[in-house]
């Protein structure tokens, strides 16, 4: 079995940090999701306004380059902190499901929280990440990607008016 590490810009440090304390022996799966929506706006507002007949100059294109190089990058500094062997899986898609689905028989997903980062709470987790928790096939570690905050983050409790 393995542990897929959710590697994403901005928080990937704290969750490889996780993976090298928590993973043990288990294969390691370094996984990147990139979003195709950016691309594909392009290559259909090439294609639509400016763009017929002349696919070398598509915009989408370069934009496809530069999202792969970045994840090769991303992956590849990932692999460099974790130190030791990982396999690196990169996807394209909507990033909540390829990690549900990459998460499929793993033994441990790691992720780290990307909302709101001064509060504990519910608002701690980004759109994706929160879809990820609430419809992963197999245990969570979700971390912190810097210091969490104090306990005086806290919301205060719901007021319940009296009878």
């Amino acid at each position: 079995m393995s542990v897929i590490v959710w590697i994403t810009e901005g928080t990937w440090p704290a969750c490889v940090d996780a993976a090298r304390e928590h993973a043990d022996e288990r294969e390691l799966v370094l996984l990147h999701v990139t979003d195709d929506a950016v691309p594909e706006a392009a290559h259909g507002a090439f294609a639509g306004l400016l763009g017929r007949g002349h696919r070398e100059r598509d915009p989408g294109t370069r934009l496809e380059d530069l999202s792969r190089t970045a994840a090769e990058d991303l992956l590849a500094e990932a692999e460099r902190r974790l130190d030791r062997p990982a396999r690196r899986l990169a996807l394209h898609g909507r990033a909540e499901h390829q990690v549900v689905r990459a998460a499929q028989g793993a033994d441990l997903l790691i992720c780290a929280r990307d909302g709101d980062r001064a509060h504990l709470g519910p608002r701690s987790l980004g759109p994706a990440t929160r879809f990820v928790v609430d419809h992963a096939p197999c245990p969570v570690l979700l971390v912190w990607p810097d210091t969490a905050p104090g306990l005086g983050s806290l919301p205060p409790p719901p007021h319940h008016p009296g009878p």
